[in-house]
This record gives C-alpha cells, sequence and structure tokens, in this order.
C-alpha cells in the first residue's frame, strides 16, 4: 500500500471507528427489547427518519450504479429513472407516510411490514404474514448482496486488492455493527451517512465541473457523443465481448438508438417501487410524532433531488473527462471513484470514499435487520413458537441476520455483477408485491384479506415470470417487469376483493377511525 492509500485508508477507518461507536453506543438499549431493537420504541425525530429513509434507500446505487449509467448509455436512461424516484419519493412520503404510522399504532401496534398487514386484516391463521416474511427475505438477500458488491468494487478499486477478500471484509464489518446496535444505531448512523453522501456527491460534482471547462463545455463534449445527451436517444458503445472497443484512443459507439414512449414509461415506474420498499415504510412507522412527518416529507425530497441531479451529471462528466478509462458496464460503476481519488488530495479523497461506504452500510444495515425482523418476529414468534420470550426473539434475529449475510455474500461473489442490475430486480421484488397492498390497506375499506393475498402472490410472482421468461423476448416485454406486475397486483387486488366477502365490522370500523385520526 502505498503513501496515498494509506492516506486513504486512514480516513475511511476513521470513519469506520465513528459508526462503530455509534452501534456501541445504541447496543445496551437496543438489548432491553425486540420493540428497540427492530423499530426503535417509535422515538425517532423527523431529521433522522427524512435522511435515515432516504440513505437506506438510495444506498451505494446512487454513487456507484447511477453514476455508471449515465457513463455508460448517457443522459436519457439515468435522468428518466432519476425521475421517476424523484416523484415516487414525494408521493409516498404525501400519501403513505402519515397515514401508516397512525394505521400501524392502531393496528395492534405493528412493528414490521408483515405485522402490520396481517394486523390490518385481522389474521387468525397467518398466511398474510407467512408470505410477506417470506417475500422479504429473498428479496433482501438480494439487496444486501447488491451492497456487498458496492463494498468489494470500492475496496478492490482503491487499493488493487482481490474482490472476494474485500466483499467479505466490508459485509462482515455490517453484520457485527448492525448486530450489536440494532435499528437505533442504524437509524442514527444512517442520518450521519446521509449527510456524508449529499456533501460527497456536491464535492466531486462541483470539482468535476470545474475540471471539464464548465458546464457549457460538458454539454458540447457530451454531445458529440451519438445518443449520449439526448432525452429521447441512448448512446450504443460499441462492444466486442463486453468491452467497448477504441481507435485511436477514443472510445467507440454506434449509432444512437431511440428512447421511446414505452422506455420512458419503464424507467419513470421505477417511482412505483417506493410504495412497497420496507425500509423507507419502516422508517415511516418510526417516527416519534405523526406531525413531524411535514417537516420529513421536505428535508427527503430536496436530499433525493439535489443527490440524484449530482450523481446523474457525475456520470456525464466522468464520460467527458475519463473517456476511455472504464471499458465494461461493471467497470463504468467505479467513475465517481476514479473521479475522487483523481481530484482530490488522498486524505480528502478518502473521506469522500466514505459517502460511498456511508450509502452501503446504510443500506445493508436496513436490508438484513428487516429481513431478520421478518422471520424472528413474524415467523418465529408469529407462528412457529408464539409463546417465545423477546429474548428469544432478539437471540433468533440475531441468528437470521447472520444467515441471511452468508446468503447475500455467495449471490455477491461475482465481481462482475452490475449494482444496477441486481438493485433493479429486488426494487421491482418489492414494489410489486407490497406497493399495490400498501395502497389498497391504506386507502380502500373493501379491500379483503382473500385480495391481499392473491395480489402479494401475484404481484411477486409477475416479477419473477416477466423477468426470466417475457423480457428476454424483446419488444413490448422489453419493458421493466415493476410496471406490468404491480399493474397486475392492482387488478388481482381489486378483483378478488370485490368477489370475495366484504370485511367484517371490526376491520371497517378499524378504518374509519384510523381517517379520523390523520
Amino acid at each position: 500500500m502505498n503513501g496515498d492509500s494509506l492516506q486513504i485508508f486512514i480516513a475511511m477507518s476513521l470513519y469506520v471507528a465513528v459508526v462503530v461507536g455509534i452501534g456501541v453506543y445504541y447496543a445496551k438499549r437496543a438489548g432491553e427489547s425486540s420493540d428497540n431493537y427492530l423499530i426503535g420504541g417509535r422515538s425517532l425525530g423527523p431529521w433522522v427518519v427524512a435522511m435515515g429513509a432516504e440513505a437506506s434507500d438510495m444506498s451505494g446505487w446512487l454513487l456507484m450504479g447511477l453514476p455508471g449509467v449515465a457513463y455508460w448509455f448517457g443522459l436519457s436512461d439515468a435522468l428518466w429513472t432519476a425521475i421517476g424516484l424523484a416523484i415516487g419519493t414525494y408521493l409516498n412520503w404525501l400519501l403513505v407516510a402519515k397515514r401508516l404510522r397512525t394505521y400501524s399504532h392502531i393496528a395492534g401496534d405493528a412493528i414490521t411490514i408483515p405485522d402490520f398487514f396481517s394486523n390490518r386484516f385481522k389474521e387468525d391463521k397467518k398466511v398474510i404474514l407467512t408470505i410477506a416474511a417470506l417475500f422479504i427475505l429473498v428479496f433482501f438477500s438480494v439487496y444486501a448482496a447488491s451492497c456487498f458488491v458496492t463494498v468489494g468494487k470500492l475496496f478492490s478499486t482503491l487499493f488493487g486488492t482481490k474482490y472476494v477478500y474485500m466483499m467479505v471484509a466490508g459485509a462482515l464489518f455490517v453484520v457485527f455493527y448492525t448486530f450489536i446496535g440494532g435499528f437505533l444505531a442504524e437509524s442514527a448512523s444512517d442520518f450521519m451517512q446521509g449527510v456524508v453522501m449529499f456533501f460527497a456527491l456536491g464535492a466531486v460534482l462541483i470539482t468535476g465541473i470545474s475540471a471539464a471547462g464548465g458546464v457549457s463545455a460538458i454539454v458540447e463534449n457530451a454531445k458529440a457523443i451519438p445518443g449520449f445527451f439526448e432525452f429521447f436517444g441512448i448512446a450504443q458503445p460499441t462492444l466486442v465481448d463486453g468491452v467497448q472497443q477504441l481507435e485511436a484512443g477514443k472510445p467507440l459507439f454506434g449509432q444512437a438508438a431511440g428512447y421511446g414512449f414505452l422506455t420512458i414509461i419503464s424507467t419513470l415506474s421505477w417511482g412505483l417501487g417506493y410504495f412497497g420498499m420496507p425500509q423507507v415504510l419502516l422508517k415511516f412507522m418510526a417516527i416519534e410524532k405523526p406531525s413531524d412527518i411535514t417537516l420529513s416529507r421536505r428535508i427527503a425530497i430536496v436530499w433525493v433531488i439535489i443527490s440524484l441531479t449530482a450523481a446523474v451529471a457525475i456520470g456525464i462528466i466522468g464520460r467527458v473527462l475519463f473517456p476511455d478509462a472504464l471499458l465494461t458496464q461493471s467497470a463504468s460503476e467505479s467513475i465517481f471513484i476514479l473521479m475522487s481519488t483523481n481530484f482530490f488530495i488522498p486524505i480528502f479523497a478518502g473521506i469522500v470514499m466514505a459517502g460511498i461506504l456511508a450509502a452501503t452500510i446504510s443500506s445493508s444495515d436496513s436490508y438484513l435487520l428487516i429481513a431478520a425482523s421478518a422471520f424472528s418476529k413474524n415467523i418465529y414468534q408469529g407462528i412457529m413458537k408464539k409463546e417465545a420470550s423477546d429474548k428469544a426473539v432478539l437471540y433468533v434475529s440475531r441468528i437470521t441476520l447472520i444467515i441471511i449475510a452468508i446468503i447475500a455474500m455467495i449471490i455477491a461473489l461475482d465481481e462482475n455483477s452490475v449494482i444496477f442490475t441486481v438493485v433493479s430486480f429486488a426494487w421491482a421484488g418489492f414494489g410489486a408485491t407490497f406497493g399495490p397492498l400498501m395502497l389498497f390497506s391504506l386507502f380502500w375499506k373493501r379491500t379483503t384479506r382473500e385480495g391481499a393475498i392473491a395480489g402479494m402472490l401475484a404481484g411477486g410472482g409477475m416479477v419473477f415470470i416477466w423477468k426470466l421468461l417475457l423480457k428476454p423476448m424483446g419488444g413490448v416485454f422489453g419493458i421493466y417487469e415493476l410496471f406490468p406486475a404491480f399493474v397486475v397486483s392492482c387488478i388481482v387486488i381489486y378483483v378478488v376483493s370485490l368477489m370475495t366477502k366484504e370485511p367484517s365490522k371490526e376491520i371497517q370500523d378499524e378504518f374509519e377511525h384510523v381517517k379520523t385520526q390523520i
């Protein structure tokens, strides 16, 4: 390790030490009860909820995946995705946050998403709870894997070390930190990590604009690449075996491809995913006062718009400044790292690199914790051993967390994984499985338990069917699997609910009571 790398390593190590300190600080409170460990006793303030929800949501995908898409394909794909996410963020805070906080408290004081759905429909046989918990285990294992891929790429790129070793080391750190501190530590560190991510993006963006000669120079150079700087076109790198070809040191591009209405709908549909994201929804449930949600919404949407804009711009600027540096789609996701290490002195670069580490930690701890709670609280205590003590639930939560982390590490072993692709599948899974049911549960009194079960199975199943069987056919089937799966789930919930007996008076009265509290 040379002197520059050592300085970067020291800066990042100091950051890690602060994160561990937060975990240790909250360890005692986290160990007091499963309620504290899994949802923080509903004690979070508006700033922590806002920054924590967005930091845990965006993950390393914001600093590596999205800039990588912009670097590789140009403006359109990244920008339309970012617009969809910004709209989805705002609508989720506006429509879901306050109503879910109120309803989850009234409906049996639910502290997990499966708990809420099960309590909402007054289940005796915990079918909804079981299905929801199993989907969470499956998709969060994939999600956690995307975070571990990010850590592996970060450290192997920075220090020239073997990807697998760095991926495993990063995963072990996240497991240790989440194991001891639980939800309170995760939320507190998410706030800090949201701040670090924001300033890291800002620093790289401003320095990149300056290095590239200003905005007009960036636009002029980007427009020289066919389809690269268009809203309705997309760049096509000339590839041989997945590697972009060079001619006289310049990367080659084919003729620009069209970016039509169907593709725009596909990318905008990323926003639909927010209605079903457990890591965001759980933050809504954990805020101390429902009245604080308006302030949280404003903080969150400002953070999201600025951060997404900066991430897309960094990818565009990176292609202008380093056109031939990253020649595969997987490698393109390192553009943020490349720019940081070239722009800044090593010690400051290390602080900026901590932004990626912050994004990864803030997401992976959320994923592991929610997946662990899905098993320990919902399956173990809810179904297998209903008389289990609170301490037993805590113990099972921590054991489950380790097992899920191991599964995620196995998924993340392939260093050529494209973070954007891994995340998109898990995002679609949650969005289509839980999103429609969340909206129907909160806004339609006539929704039945049978409709809820059918809708979850239809949405989650369609994600797999569309992704694996229909999407390879191309054409209209090339649309992002979240959109058709979300629509199918909505239709199934509506139709099955109308075909089955309306909910009991108790359920309908509770629904009306919630409306009076909002």
